[in-house]
């Protein structure tokens, strides 16, 4: 197993024990070379989970994808990993980047960001280092476009936590200072229950790397953060908001980074920002529904994943308990939404769901049916229809699929 560096805000040292625990028994193996190989229509895509349960997952599973007929191959496990609830790909070399939503290590509040090293030919992955998340139940990361950071959202610990990355793909430990590479975050919601504190849910770069956008649930804010990529830091810059008590959770870009859009899990809605790219601001266009009008009882119902497709036209979110994805039409001059109905994902709690690179499916993870669902995408209409695959998964709260590259 690689060397394994200490994160400084807030110090903690892991332990052997910690490791095996989040990680499993080390995977043996050097990790592979990067590689120029150009996606084809067999892709690898990767299953986070949460581990344990009725379903016993027992980490992040591998599958194969066939971007022509929208089938997947039965997965295996890929690697031991405790919590792998979120994943997030490197843009270019064969890493993956997974959190392990633990609460606490060695009596510290804190869980932990991994660097996989993916074996081009069979999906798996090898251990290449961790480093400490800075809070406790790390539930997000992300890579920025030119492979220089990895950020993390840490929901128990209301943080969010920026590591430099190396010519390999590993993490590095966190630039301690004001700026640094790591942000507490502050205020509360008016739900005692939920936002009694900040909960961060997601951080993301923007496309040019200059700042970082926080949906954090608790402080009922969609933070912006001043980015410096090379230098690994954040910096406090500003916020957007919507309604009160909305819970932001999880954002998405436009392809044109003019606009953006953050699903708000508590009151089941969509808030639409203009983006100013220049000055780093969020600014309400619009908040709507994610739910049909005739759907009036919605207790137990949550929001979950919001992504744009890849043209920009069209927009999706899952809903929770009614268990769908919201289908929307994206105003390309304004940027504002309609509604265009909610597709059933034929599985229980969609927390997570992606698109596929070429634009054409969308893959819905069923927490709690322990399925992958797979829907076309009407390129015209951007509605969904159930293609009638279903992949049994455990758990499955992630998917990802390697970024697309371009011919040299």
């Amino acid at each position: 197993m690689s060397s394994i560096a200490t994160s400084l805000l807030p110090a903690v040292t892991f332990s052997v024990a910690f490791l095996v625990a989040v990680l499993g028994p080390a995977l043996p193996g050097t990790p592979p070379a990067a590689s120029a190989a150009e996606p084809t229509a067999d892709q690898f895509v990767w299953f986070g989970t949460y581990t344990g349960g009725p379903a016993n997952s027992e980490g992040i599973y591998v599958s194969r994808f066939d971007a022509t007929t929208g089938k997947l191959t039965v997965p295996v496990l890929a690697a031991a990993v405790k919590n792998p609830s979120f994943l997030s790909p490197h843009p270019t070399l064969p890493v993956l980047y997974a959190v392990s939503e633990v609460a606490d290590a060695n009596g510290k509040p804190t869980g932990a960001v991994l660097s996989l090293a993916i074996d081009e030919t069979t999906g798996t992955l090898t251990n290449k280092n961790h480093q400490s998340s800075g809070g406790g139940g790390p539930c997000h990361v992300s890579v920025d476009r030119a492979g220089k950071v990895a950020l993390a959202a840490n929901y128990g610990g209301g943080s969010v936590i920026c590591f430099g990355l190396t010519a390999d793909g590993s993490l590095e430990p966190v630039v301690a200072g004001t700026p640094g590479g790591f942000i507490q975050h502050e205020g509360k919601g008016p739900n005692p229950q939920r936002q009694e504190k900040p909960h961060a849910h997601s951080i993301y770069p923007t496309a040019d790397g200059r700042f970082a956008v926080s949906c954090d649930l608790g402080a009922d804010r969609v933070f912006v953060h001043a980015l410096d990529v090379d230098k690994a830091t954040l910096a406090a810059h500003g916020f957007g908001r919507g309604t009160p008590g909305a819970g932001p959770r999880h954002f998405a870009f436009h392809p044109g980074g003019r606009y953006g859009y953050a699903v708000n899990e508590l009151d089941l809605t969509v808030t639409a920002f203009a983006f100013d790219p220049q000055a780093g601001t969020l600014t309400e266009v619009q908040t709507l529904s994610t739910l049909p009008a005739d759907v009036t009882d919605t207790k137990g119902f949550s929001t979950a994943e919001i992504v744009t497709h890849p043209s920009g036209r069209f927009l999706y979110a899952s809903n929770r308990g009614h268990d769908s994805i919201a289908m929307y039409a994206v105003d390309q001059a304004t940027g504002r939404l309609t509604f265009l109905g909610a597709e059933p994902i034929r599985g229980k709690t969609p927390r997570n769901f992606v698109i596929d690179p070429t634009g054409q499916f969308l893959l819905a993870a069923g927490q709690n049916s322990h399925t992958v669902t797979v829907f076309a995408i009407d390129r015209e209409t951007g509605r969904l229809s159930f293609t009638g695959q279903s992949l049994d998964v455990a758990s499955p709260v992630c998917i990802r699929f390697r970024p697309t590259r371009p011919t040299p």
